[in-house]
C-alpha cells in the first residue's frame, strides 16, 4: 500500500522577494524577526539542526507566528515534515538531502542549495540558494564558489535565486555588480548589533541592481 502524501498546493511568488534572512532559533527570535522585517528582510528560514524536534517544532511555531502576522513566507531547513506542522511556506534542501521532487510531495514549495553550474542548470526547485560565495563558518568544509557562480546564474538560472555565503555589508555590493538581484545572510543581521539597521543597509544595496 502506497503512503498517503500531502496535496502539493503552489507557493508564495518569490518574484520579489529580495533579502532573506536565516537564522538559528534564540531566546529573542521574535523580535529579531521584527527588527530585521522592519529593515527589510522579506523572506525568514530557520536552520537549527541542534533541537530535539519538539522543542524545534516549538521554535518554529513562534517563528510561523511571527511571519504569519508580518505577511513573510517562511521556510525550514532540511524538514518537509516539520515544515507542514508548523504551517511553514517552504522547506530548504541541499544536494545531499531528499530531491526536491520528494520534498515537495509534502505539500511545501522547495528552495535548493547549489553549488557548481550543472547543479543551477537541473534544479527544479521553487528558488535556489547559489553559494557559498565567500567563505562561512556556517558552512564548514564548502568551499567557497566565488563572483563566478553569481554571474553564471545570472545569466542561466530559471528559477529565482539568492546569493548566499557570507555575505555582508562589506561585500554586498561586489555580489550585486556580479548580476545578483536577491542575497540570503545570516551573521551580517542574526549577529548585528542592530539587525533592523543592517537589514536596511543591505537592502538599499540591493536596489542597485
Amino acid at each position: 500500500m502506497r503512503a498517503e502524501t500531502a496535496s502539493w498546493s503552489p507557493a508564495p511568488s518569490l518574484a520579489d522577494r529580495r533579502l532573506y534572512f536565516i537564522t538559528p532559533g534564540r531566546a529573542d527570535l521574535s523580535a529579531l524577526i521584527e527588527a530585521a522585517v522592519r529593515g527589510g528582510v522579506d523572506l525568514v528560514q530557520v536552520r537549527e539542526r541542534d533541537l530535539p524536534d519538539r522543542e524545534l517544532l516549538g521554535v518554529l511555531a513562534e517563528a510561523r507566528d511571527v511571519t504569519g502576522r508580518l505577511g513573510i513566507p517562511l521556510v525550514v531547513n532540511d524538514r518537509p515534515d516539520l515544515a507542514v506542522l508548523c504551517g511553514a511556506d517552504f522547506v530548504h534542501v541541499g544536494q545531499e538531502d531528499l530531491p526536491v521532487d520528494v520534498a515537495r510531495r509534502f505539500g511545501v514549495g522547495v528552495g535548493l542549495s547549489t553549488h557548481a553550474p550543472r547543479e543551477v542548470d537541473t534544479a527544479k526547485a521553487d528558488y535556489i540558494g547559489v553559494g557559498p560565495v565567500f567563505a562561512t563558518p556556517t558552512k564548514k568544509g564548502r568551499p567557497a564558489v566565488g563572483l563566478d557562480l553569481v554571474r553564471y546564474a545570472a545569466e542561466h538560472a530559471r528559477a529565482p535565486w539568492f546569493a548566499i555565503g557570507g555575505i555582508d555589508a562589506s561585500n554586498v555590493r561586489e555580489v550585486v555588480a556580479a548580476g545578483a538581484s536577491r542575497v540570503a545572510v545570516v551573521r551580517a543581521i542574526g549577529e548585528a548589533s542592530d539587525p533592523e539597521r543592517a537589514a536596511a543597509g543591505l537592502r538599499e544595496a540591493l536596489r542597485a541592481q
